[in-house]
């Protein structure tokens, strides 16, 4: 009987316990590098806009969360999100498997390939032999720093990583580099079409890339939950399709 008794106060205790540790996800901080539009950027009054940010808002909404938004360097995203600095990462956060070894992923919220932008007439392209002896701008974490770096860098290409992307694009524009490797759509939107993009291009053809979605602790399983049943619902009843439309007139939702 005490035996069995002290088995019941044990479980007790352990249910207890898991109780008490069970988070409250009433707020959510979620990390972002805010140099990325049209994904996540500041407006002219400070305010960060985005689609990116867009998403985020209303995953928290559906969650009768409040989103917290915390600005960081895209690179030491992974490192403060598994340091608690925040609670999840959207911030154009491609998955891989690297860094599914590391942190968990929602379910994807949207597909774009990587494209390479140099001065126009410049007649570059996003290959070894073109670019050897050339400088290639990338920001720092990204899989466009990674794919740059194994494919490029040992044939003598100059990968030039940076804190965030704002400022590879000033080295661009200033001349000292060649060429900038990011992301197709935020090339596009985010600099191209803007005065500062005027005398660049997309050089080549695009390098095909993954899904983006919301990086999160792996112990946080309850609210990866949480949020891939907001990510679901927005799917169904049309307002994802909404929120992109506001950025895009072409479809990124993921295609798996």
């Amino acid at each position: 009987m005490k035996k069995l008794l002290a088995a019941v106060t044990i479980a007790t205790l352990a249910a207890s316990a898991g109780v008490a540790q069970a988070k409250d996800w009433k707020q959510i901080r979620i990390g972002v590098d805010a140099s990325y539009a049209p994904f996540e950027s500041k407006a002219a009054d400070g305010k960060l806009v985005g689609f990116d940010i867009d998403l985020g808002n209303e995953i928290c909404k559906r969650m009768h969360a409040k989103c917290v938004w915390v600005e960081n360097d895209f690179d030491g995203m992974i490192p403060g999100l598994k340091a608690k600095k925040f609670d999840g990462v959207l911030s154009s956060m491609t998955i891989t498997p690297e860094r599914e070894k590391a942190i968990a992923f929602s379910k994807p919220l949207f597909d774009t390939p990587t494209a390479l932008v140099a001065k126009k007439g410049s007649g570059l392209l996003p290959t070894a032999d073109s670019l050897k002896g050339k400088s290639v701008g990338v920001e720092q974490g990204t899989i466009q720093e990674t794919y740059a770096k194994d494919n490029w860098e040992k044939a003598g290409v100059k990968v030039v990583p940076y804190q965030n992307q704002d400022q590879v694009y000033q080295d661009l524009i200033s001349g000292r580099l060649d060429a900038a490797l990011q992301d197709k759509v935020q090339a596009d939107i985010g600099f191209l079409k803007q005065p500062r993009g005027a005398q660049f291009q997309q050089v080549g053809d695009s390098i095909a890339s993954g899904s983006a979605a919301m990086g999160m602790r792996k112990e946080d399983t309850d609210l990866k939950a949480d949020v891939d049943k907001a990510i679901d619902g927005m799917m169904k009843d049309g307002t994802y399709q909404k929120l992109e439309k506001k950025y895009f007139d072409f479809d990124v939702a993921p295609k798996s």
